[in-house]
């Protein structure tokens, strides 16, 4: 089981989160794609990338963007989304990347008298229409490369997200980012379908939580930190300390040192 660190807004950019990352003795860096260092376009300077992954001792994930809408309604809307995840895979790929963390968008929602209408319920047919045709340019780009495309859990998988993430889990290069933290807030809604699905456990995003308060520093929230890192550890998956500072990084690393969790 390997740790790594997101990169962190406090620091000014790459090169800063790259030494860090190796300072801390953390494996990887997450690159999030959220932010305005880390777009297709600079993530395409591999060889800056491979200079500072070796100086450092590091790889590298990618987050991708969380706005990122590959079944929204509008055509050129999801066409320029799914290139980017295109592109994306083609980095992963050149730079022996193994992992590429996304978020499935729910898209827009209607409140009604009783409930939300989530649109890609109600519209199913041009919903599956897209989430098949991802699938298919999935296996297509990343097909026989070693990089997996991970659906992390954000808020409680509605119905309809279930159904479709385990049409896309059917593919050998779809799998699952368990976020603690988003699955403590949602009062463990979405745990018995990660754990139905815990053979496509292949990363973790790990910080701890109060209630819906999430990416504290490890140790001083509720969380049941020891049986999540147990099940990270059964499946060989990756961890990102997920915390939002270089202090809560700091002080995450420790702990997990201090319990013998990581070397």
């Amino acid at each position: 089981m390997e740790f790594g660190m997101p990169t962190l807004a406090e620091l000014p950019g790459f090169e800063e989160n790259a030494r860090l990352c190796g300072e801390l003795g953390f494996s990887f860096l997450e690159l999030n794609m959220n932010f305005p260092p880390y777009q297709i376009e600079r993530l395409r300077d591999l060889a800056s990338l491979r200079d500072a992954a070796a100086r450092y001792g590091i790889y590298y994930t990618i987050h991708l963007d969380e706005n990122m809408n590959v079944c929204d309604f509008n055509h050129a809307v999801a066409a320029a989304y799914r290139d980017t995840v295109r592109q994306c895979v083609e980095v992963a790929r050149a730079l022996g990347m193994p992992l590429i963390n996304m978020h499935l968008h729910k898209g827009v929602y209607v409140t009604l008298p009783d409930r939300k209408l989530y649109l890609f319920e109600q519209y199913r047919e041009e919903y599956w229409e897209s989430i098949r045709h991802f699938r298919l340019l999935g296996e297509q780009w990343a097909g026989g490369s070693g990089v997996r495309i991970a659906i992390e859990n954000t808020g409680g998988f509605a119905p309809f997200e279930r159904e479709a993430i385990a049409y896309l889990l059917q593919s050998p290069i779809f799998a699952l980012t368990w976020d603690i933290g988003h699955s403590h807030a949602a009062r463990e809604s979405d745990m018995p379908f990660l754990l139905q699905n815990e053979h496509k456990l292949a990363h973790f995003h790990i910080h701890d939580a109060v209630g819906t308060q999430n990416h504290l520093p490890l140790g001083t929230g509720e969380i049941d930190l020891a049986a999540r890192l147990q099940a990270a550890a059964r499946g060989g998956c990756r961890c990102v300390v997920e915390t939002k500072t270089v202090a809560a990084l700091r002080q995450s690393a420790r702990w997990l040192k201090e319990r013998g969790k990581w070397n």
